[in-house]
């Protein structure tokens, strides 16, 4: 149950940045949960090596490369799903750190910390 809230709450985020990023575009609510599932997967698979990779780049800025791996795997992402378009790397840069932070807060909101209820 945990899981398919958490891909809903991904796909609402999705959505969320499609309204709030210009050149970020979803065409529906099914896009962007299919958007969501294979971000997740691409993130889960090839982006967390990409990021175990350019650890020491990441260090030196100080985690802001993070952000550039995001964009690129939101480009490869919007690639691979119909309905669901990037259309430039700044706008996939931006994207990636409003992504991350309505992610943070939609799930602060409804799956609170065990700590926290």
């Amino acid at each position: 149950m945990r899981l398919l809230l958490n891909w809903v709450l991904s796909a609402l985020a999705v959505w969320i940045v499609a309204q709030l990023v210009p050149g970020f575009h979803i065409s529906g609510a099914a896009s962007a949960l299919v958007a969501a599932l294979v971000i997740g997967f691409i993130n889960a698979t090839l982006g967390l090596l990409l990021k175990i990779l350019t650890f020491p780049l990441t260090l030196l800025t100080l985690g802001i490369f993070w952000f550039v791996i995001n964009a690129l795997m939101l480009e490869l992402a919007s690639a691979l799903v119909r309905g669901f378009e990037v259309r430039s790397f700044g706008a996939a840069f931006i994207g990636a750190i409003v992504l991350s932070l309505v992610n943070l807060l939609l799930k602060a909101i409804v799956m609170p910390r065990k700590e926290d209820r």
